[in-house]
């Protein structure tokens, strides 16, 4: 079936899906397949449960003209993904980073949606599969599309630009993130800039913080003679030619921080987003409503009234605690980032728990010993590790290690802590929210 006549099924479906416990009636069916599962055997129980069509790379038993058989379901659904993204009436926004690209996300697209129709990636659907769904999901009559891309590996983001065709793009930043698939930190610029790339080869606009060398010296690489108003858009706290700057107000139990373009009044916003490392992410937000020519004071609103959710630098009061819950993600970067907010926390009774980060590959050893090491110069009273990446503090008497997090939650539970100001990071593995049961 070619990819036209199947827009034509997909434009009169109740949506799209890939699993069977959720296909509501109407739904096309899509069939993939993977190392632990294959979608291709429950095509016939996706119709039965009501699916418009199933769309499967295998023949099935079934005898239905609802089940069609393409080469390869996933390119399918990419390729329907991009018939679909051209049909869009607005401007399709993409992008990526080591650290914070869904706060960062969700910033821009409640700021868009203070004056704009705009619809953005949910929750954390950002890969080769997620992308497209998010995309399908998406009217075509939007003003702003919000595409968030994740990336392990090089060629990754170029791949997603070749069906998501952004018209703006921005990256948060570049750490020791996913160290392991892109082969080190120059593996992770590489494949990040790829999406400077792809709008550099297509007239598109990029969104810089000018406050990241690596990156503004990337963007000057990669745009050349280009890298003007016309093709860059900086933002930052200091710098020539920046057309959103921002400063960081004094720090307070929530971001705070003022922005404003060249030649007006700066506007004060107080978030509700734990840590000055989120400052960028919210500098970034802002600039890109103002481009858009959103009001500062309608910007603020916007920011002011996100509340963080997920275990993204989520703020708990917990009886007498105080918690700082930021467990979805987590690599050297980040983690140095938040441990040096934690230290500007003015409290008396300090615990840090950290969980260990994943993906780091041969340089595992090297960063979780440098964290660690980053931990013990903190005042706080009790510091805690779980997970193998720490297991060499298992001897160490000065702290608390834990092999499974089962085993943290059981000592947390017993320790009864008042009165703490408590800072839980880890990446998403680790499940370190189960501390807050």
């Amino acid at each position: 079936m070619e990819i036209s006549e199947l827009y034509v099924h997909y434009s009169k479906s109740t949506g799209i899906t890939t699993d069977t416990r959720n296909i509501q009636a109407g739904n096309l069916f899509f069939a993939l397949k993977g190392d632990n599962f294959n979608g291709n055997l429950f095509a016939a129980k996706a119709i039965e449960a009501g699916a418009l069509l199933a769309i499967t790379d295998e023949d099935t038993d079934a005898n239905d003209d609802k089940i069609i058989r393409v080469e390869n379901v996933l390119h399918t659904m990419q390729q329907l993904a991009l018939y679909h993204r051209r049909k869009f009436t607005g401007k399709v926004i993409a992008l990526t980073g080591s650290n914070g690209k869904t706060t960062t996300k969700e910033l821009v697209a409640s700021v868009l949606s203070s004056t704009y129709k705009t619809q953005a990636t949910k929750g954390n659907l950002n890969n080769h599969i997620g992308i497209p769904l998010t995309l399908l999901s998406m009217p075509a009559d939007l003003d702003f599309a919000v595409v968030e891309m994740g990336a392990n590996h090089q060629k990754e983001i170029a791949g997603y630009c070749e069906y998501v065709e952004p018209d703006f793009g921005f990256i948060t930043n570049v750490g020791l993130a996913h160290i392991e698939g892109f082969g080190g930190f120059e593996g992770v610029v590489k494949g990040k800039t790829e999406l400077y790339r792809y709008l550099a080869a297509h007239d598109g606009k990029i969104f810089l913080n000018a406050d990241n060398k690596i990156l503004v010296d990337k963007a000057k690489e990669i745009f050349a003679d280009a890298y003007d108003s016309n093709h860059v858009i900086q933002y930052g706290s200091n710098g020539k030619g920046i057309f959103c700057q921002g400063s960081l107000l004094p720090e307070q139990e929530f971001l705070t921080f003022s922005a404003g373009t060249t030649g007006e009044t700066a506007t004060s916003v107080t978030t509700n987003l734990v840590g000055n490392y989120n400052f960028e992410n919210g500098l970034a937000a802002f600039c890109i409503g103002r481009y858009f020519g959103i009001p500062g004071a309608k910007i603020k609103e916007a920011l002011e009234t996100y509340l963080p959710n997920n275990n993204r630098s989520q703020l708990v009061k917990k009886g007498s605690n105080t918690i700082i819950l930021d467990c979805y993600n987590a690599n050297p970067s980040s983690m140095l980032a938040a441990l040096d907010s934690f230290e500007k926390i003015a409290a008396k009774n300090k615990i840090i728990i950290l969980g260990e980060m994943m993906e780091m590959g041969d340089a595992a050893t090297e960063v979780h010993h440098q964290i660690a090491d980053k931990v013990f110069q903190s005042d706080a009273a009790i510091k805690a590790f779980v997970g193998k990446g720490f297991s060499y503090l298992a001897s160490n008497k000065d702290v608390l290690w834990f092999s499974t997090t089962e085993a943290a939650v059981d000592w947390f539970k017993n320790l009864n802590a008042t009165d703490a100001t408590i800072l839980i990071k880890g990446s998403r593995a680790n499940r370190l929210e189960l501390l807050m049961a």
